[in-house]
């Protein structure tokens, strides 16, 4: 992928489900904080929080696991595990443009995944990144809201 801001879309948003992930890892809340805290500056994106890590208990008792989330300036970083299930699912959604490759792999190494599946969205497809391109979608805006009247 380049790295270079292109003049239309938002931005960058890789989703990705691990399966057959250390178990211990997944439960590990520490673990699991410090890659909240120490990847964003990998990636060359800006913390905005400490990131936020939490165990969650639900009503069906294999579905336990840990959550945690970081707000970045760029957007955020989610990671959801189910220990019991061997599965994690992370989102890194990002407006400032990353290697999705290297993502993954500091991700499957991190948390030793077996198997996984990935998606990568570019979001905002039209979202216009510079302030001339703006003024050129309002004025087709509103040449198409005259044309149709």
């Amino acid at each position: 992928m380049g790295m270079g801001k292109p003049e239309f879309g938002f931005g960058v948003h890789l989703m990705l489900d691990g399966y057959g992930c250390d178990r211990a890892n997944l439960q590990d809340m520490g673990l699991i904080y410090n890659f909240l805290e120490e990847y964003p500056a990998k990636m060359d994106m800006t913390k905005i929080m400490p990131p936020y890590v939490f165990r969650y208990n639900g009503s069906v008792p294999e579905d336990w696991g840990i959550s945690g989330f970081v707000l970045i300036a760029e957007s955020h970083i989610s990671i959801h595990t189910f220990p019991d299930k061997q599965y994690l699912s992370i989102d890194m959604f990002s407006c400032k443009p990353f290697d999705t490759q290297f993502a993954v792999e500091t991700i499957k190494a991190y948390f030793r995944i077996q198997k996984f599946e990935m998606k990568v969205l570019d979001r905002g497809q039209e979202f216009p990144n510079t302030i001339h391109e703006s003024a050129q979608v309002v004025r087709m805006d509103r040449m198409l809201m005259q044309r149709s009247r």
